[in-house]
């Protein structure tokens, strides 16, 4: 066999060996879940940067900044781009802020209308395929990150806002990407990079206190 061929034969294994992988991976959405499931549910705390896009209702927005969780139910949001803003809960109660204003909205967690809130189950007891309907591998979806996976479920509770979400799913269990697709046609999308887990984190980072000067509201929705 000469050179040439020997090489070939090595591309052509390679090749099969990837086919093989890539369909046993989009072949098992509980294998796959259950990845997810322990990656999260063994982490106590999770930072990383994040770029929150929304195309709807005749307007399209691109925001960015850091997110912190911390177990249980914990968030911190922090808007730096384009203009600096700041949703936190404690699990119980969640505020939002724009610093410059008068006001900050206060509101129970169990009662917020957020998209941003379905998001703690990241750092709850996880569970994908109870958190979802219909929980699929969408084998003909792009991943940004090459590698990942996508499954598409309907997210059990929110029939009435969100027809169906998207999670881009790395090898190693970590979600990379979360798009949400309203009833209404609306979509917001979260991408999350840089990602560092289990480091301490302050509980004073997931509670509020207004700025001198600032009232503090009550409110059924939080809003962006």
């Amino acid at each position: 066999m000469t050179k040439l061929a020997k090489t070939a034969l090595v591309l052509l294994l390679l090749l099969g060996a990837v086919a093989a992988w890539a369909d046993d991976k989009s072949g098992d959405v509980k294998q796959i879940s259950e990845k997810v499931d322990q990656h999260y549910n063994t982490l106590k705390s999770m930072r990383a940067q994040f770029i929150e896009t929304y195309d709807g209702a005749g307007m399209s927005r691109s925001e960015s900044g850091v997110i912190s969780l911390k177990k249980p139910g914990k968030m911190h949001w922090e808007y730096t781009e384009p203009r600096k803003k700041l949703f936190i809960s404690d699990g119980k109660t969640a505020w939002f802020y724009v610093p410059g204003e008068q006001q900050a909205r206060r509101a129970p967690v169990s009662k917020i209308d957020d998209i941003r809130s379905p998001l703690r189950f990241l750092l709850g007891k996880t569970k994908l395929q109870k958190e979802f309907n219909n929980l699929v591998v969408a084998p003909d979806a792009k991943p940004v990150n090459a590698g990942d996976i996508i499954l598409k479920g309907s997210p059990k509770g929110m029939e009435d806002r969100l027809s169906a979400v998207v999670l881009e799913v790395s090898p190693q269990g970590r979600i990379d990407r979360i798009r949400m697709e309203e009833v209404d046609g609306a979509v917001t999308e979260f991408r999350f990079t840089n990602e560092v887990e289990n480091q301490p984190v302050s509980d004073s980072l997931f509670k509020f206190t207004p700025p001198p000067g600032v009232e503090l509201v009550e409110a059924t929705e939080l809003g962006n």
